[in-house]
C-alpha cells in the first residue's frame, strides 16, 4: 500500500463547509463560535466527518458543562452525492437514534449526540453533531499492522488488554440493549433478521454493479453462503455493524469512544464477531503480502470466540459462515470504492472486476474452505 494515493472521499470545499457550519450553529446558539475546524486525515469513505470546537458564554446544550471552555465536537455529514457515494442511502436520523439507544441502555462510551439536522439546506446534506473524545485510533492508512504506529509498537500485554476490552464492547452491547428496543433498525423483507440482512447485501451488490462489470468471485461467495447457511441463525439483537478496532478511540488501551454506527442493524451476534475478526485479518493479510510480519497474535479467531463466550455465556456459532459473510460484504464495499476511483479517473477500468478486490485471495480461500 506504500505510495498508493488515498482515494477521493469528497468533492466539498472544507472552508465553505466550515463557514456554513458556523452560520448554522448561530441559529441554535446565538453568539456561538466554531473554532479549529478541520477534516481528519482518516475521514471515512462513506459519511464525512468535521472536527471542531465550540465556545459560548453559556453551556451550549444539555450535557455540555464548562460555560467558557471550548467544547470538542465532531460533525457527521451524509456523503456528498456528487462523490460517487459508497452506499445508496445515508440515514443520519437512524444513526443518531442508534447512538442514543446504545448510550441510554449500555455502559459503553458512546459519544453523546447533541443535535440532529435533517434539512439538507444548511450544509448540503443531513448531519448530526456529537461530542468528540480524546484518544488514539488504530490507523487504516497505513494500517496498524505495519510498523511505525502506536499499536504496532505496543507490548504483547498491552495489545492483549486492547483485544479483551474490544471484545467486551461487543459483549456488553449485545447483552445490555433490551430485546425490541432497536426494532426501528429492522430491514425490509421476510424471514429471519439474518435472511433480511443477506438479502440487503445482495441488493447492495446489484446496485454497485449496475452499469459496471459484475464480480464472479462475489457471486460465488453468495452461492457458498447458501451452502453454509446456519441451521439456527441465533437470537436477533442490535449489532454495531462496523465492529472493528479502527472505529474505537482508545485512552491508553481501553475504549474511550465507540464510533461509526451507520451499518448498525438487527441480526445475530455473530455478525459483529465475524466482522471484527475478518477486518483484522484483512489488514494482517495486507501486511504479510507486503513482506511484513504484522500482528499475527492480535484478534485471533479462536481467542476472540472464547473471550466472547466467557463474557456472555454464548459460544459463537457458524463462524465459518459469518467470517465468509464479512469478507464478502467487505468485497462489495471495496468494489464500490474501486469503481469510484475509476469514475474520478484515479485508476483505469480493469478487464477483470475481481482484480479490484484487495482481499481476493482471502475470499477465494474462504469460499474453498481452506482459509482457517
Amino acid at each position: 500500500m506504500t505510495g498508493t494515493p488515498r482515494p477521493r472521499t469528497t468533492t466539498r470545499d472544507p472552508e465553505d463547509l466550515t463557514r456554513r457550519l458556523t452560520a448554522w450553529l448561530g441559529t441554535r446558539l446565538p453568539g456561538v463560535r466554531a473554532v479549529a475546524a478541520a477534516v481528519p486525515d482518516s475521514n471515512g469513505m462513506s459519511s464525512e466527518t468535521l472536527l471542531f470546537d465550540i465556545a459560548h458564554p453559556r453551556p451550549p446544550a444539555p450535557g455540555l458543562a464548562g460555560a467558557q471552555a471550548p467544547v470538542a465536537c465532531a460533525l457527521r455529514l451524509a456523503a456528498d452525492p456528487a462523490a460517487y457515494t459508497v452506499f445508496p442511502r445515508y440515514d443520519m436520523a437512524r444513526q443518531y437514534r442508534t447512538m442514543r439507544l446504545a448510550a441510554d441502555h449500555t455502559d459503553l462510551p458512546v459519544p453523546r449526540v447533541f443535535w440532529l439536522e435533517e434539512d439538507p439546506a444548511p450544509l448540503g446534506a443531513p448531519f448530526f453533531v456529537m461530542a468528540r473524545a480524546a484518544g488514539r485510533v488504530p490507523p487504516d492508512v497505513m494500517p496498524y499492522t505495519y510498523e511505525g504506529n502506536w499499536l504496532h509498537d505496543a507490548t504483547d500485554a498491552e495489545r492483549d488488554r486492547l483485544e479483551a476490552a474490544s471484545v467486551s464492547v461487543l459483549a456488553r452491547l449485545h447483552d445490555q440493549v433490551p430485546p425490541g428496543a432497536a426494532d426501528f433498525l429492522a430491514l425490509a423483507g421476510t424471514g429471519s433478521a439474518l435472511r433480511r440482512h443477506v438479502a440487503g447485501q445482495q441488493g447492495y451488490y446489484q446496485w454497485v454493479v449496475d452499469g459496471r462489470p459484475r464480480s464472479p468471485l462475489i457471486e460465488r461467495g453468495f452461492a457458498r453462503l447458501a451452502e453454509l447457511w446456519p441451521r439456527d441463525p441465533g437470537e436477533t439483537m442490535l449489532t454495531w455493524g462496523d465492529a472493528r478496532i479502527g472505529n474505537i478511540v482508545y485512552e491508553g488501551f481501553e475504549p474511550a469512544a465507540i464510533l461509526d454506527w451507520e451499518m448498525a442493524a438487527l441480526g445475530p451476534r455473530e455478525l459483529d464477531l465475524g466482522w471484527m475478526v475478518f477486518l483484522h485479518r484483512f489488514f494482517q493479510d495486507l501486511a504479510e503480502s507486503s513482506g511484513h510480519r504484522g500482528l499475527p497474535g492480535l484478534l485471533c479467531r479462536d481467542r476472540v470466540e472464547s473471550r466472547y463466550a466467557r463474557l456472555t455465556g454464548h459460544p459463537p456459532r457458524a463462524m465459518e459462515f459469518h467470517t465468509l459473510y464479512a469478507a464478502l460484504r467487505h468485497a462489495i464495499v471495496m468494489l464500490r470504492v474501486a469503481y469510484r476511483r475509476v469514475h474520478f479517473g484515479e485508476i483505469p477500468a480493469p478487464a477483470d472486476a475481481d482484480a479490484l478486490i484487495l482481499h481476493r485471495d482471502t475470499l477465494e480461500a474462504m469460499i474453498a474452505g481452506r482459509y482457517w
